[in-house]
């Protein structure tokens, strides 16, 4: 078991973490238990204020108080008063931690900071919302994955990795058979640059590459949906129904193995929102091929092989017919090599070190 971080060890240490939902299945939230796992294993107690919870999902040290009502009013005052009974117990929490959603930050802040607790809002996204700008104005810390990962110019923000789960995602040994299997996975959302992706596709099959690509996600809004519908059509028109497939999300549990199923993850994120599936793509020692600038410091000296530009679906083509004709003790290295840096520097274990250090 990881030793407790070394908060002030004259008081038990408690953390207050916020989030939306905690349930190690949900297709987004999911990894969100993993971080809670790890900050548990490191203090004496962390109470979960939550919209939703499974039972059973988190260690014996945690308590989850759910806020969920049937109007934004209504979640804002249960929250406000489970946080507030929270912050008048002995000895008062390390921090807040606002998981992803600015207005936990906001709400929090005119409770926690005038009795000395920090906020700290974990935000990793590319958009720059009045939320969030409210939110780096109250918060004492914006934490993300990266400088670049928060849309915001301000001195507060601090990156300190992904914080994935290493141990869930196992280095695999490669996938037998022949052709070259790509996957994605996220969001149906436009901010995602899937159709260039099944566009490059197109251009590698015309190309010779012997090619089936996979994509799966969750659409949970009208626009998500109207996306995936596009894509659907697409696929159609540029007559991929044999190589593409359109899918729907994968539980949590079995994302691991998907990634064992496929030679290469392909990511073409806009600018500013480091997907988290590229560094569990890493870590299960799976090849990446991406496109945004954010994972340069992943990268690094395998950058040229690796990176497209966005909107170059032709580019992208040239990757992946140059990946297909890596061999599999190449293949292997590269994944390999991948590995070692989610596990240097994006692990749940240094997130929770590091968030307890801003704790402090």
């Amino acid at each position: 078991m990881t030793s407790r971080s070394p908060l002030d060890e004259s008081r038990a240490a408690r953390i207050v973490f916020v989030t939306q939902r905690v349930n190690p299945d949900d297709p987004v939230l999911g990894a969100t238990v993993a971080k809670l796992r790890a900050l548990a294993v490191r203090v004496d107690e962390v109470v979960v204020l939550a919209d939703a919870a499974v039972p059973d999902a988190l260690p014996s040290n945690c308590r989850v108080h759910l806020f969920r009502s049937s109007s934004k009013v209504g979640r804002g005052l249960r929250f406000e008063a489970a946080l507030a009974r929270e912050l008048g117990r002995r000895p008062r929490p390390a921090a807040v931690v606002a998981h992803m959603c600015p207005i936990y930050a906001v709400l929090a802040a005119p409770l926690a900071r005038p009795l000395g607790v920090p906020v700290l809002l974990w935000y990793a996204h590319w958009k720059a919302t009045p939320t969030l700008r409210l939110a780096a104005r109250v918060s004492s810390r914006l934490v993300s994955v990266d400088r670049r990962s928060v849309p915001l110019e301000s001195r507060k923000v601090v990156g300190i990795g992904h914080g994935i789960d290493v141990a869930e995602f196992a280095c695999g040994d490669g996938r037998p058979g022949a052709g070259l299997q790509a996957v994605a996975l996220g969001r149906y959302s436009a901010a995602k640059g899937l159709d260039v992706v099944v566009r490059a596709a197109r251009l590698a099959l015309d190309r010779g590459v012997d090619l089936r690509l996979r994509l799966h996600g969750v659409a949970s809004t009208p626009a998500e949906e109207a996306d995936r519908d596009a894509l659907v059509r697409l696929v159609a028109e540029l007559g991929l129904a044999e190589q593409v497939l359109v899918g729907g999300p994968v539980p949590r549990h079995e994302v691991p193995a998907l990634l064992h199923d496929a030679d290469v993850l392909v990511n073409n994120m806009r600018a500013g929102a480091p997907d988290k599936v590229v560094y569990e793509a890493c870590a299960s020692c799976l090849p990446v091929l991406v496109s945004n600038p954010v994972f340069d410091e992943l990268l690094d000296d395998l950058e040229p092989r690796l990176r497209f530009a966005r909107e170059q679906p032709d580019e992208l083509a040239d990757r992946l017919a140059a990946f297909a004709a890596l061999s599999t003790d190449e293949r292997r290295a590269l994944g390999r090599t991948l590995r070692e840096r989610v596990v240097a520097a994006h692990s749940v274990d240094t997130w929770a070190d590091r968030m307890l250090e801003l704790a402090r």
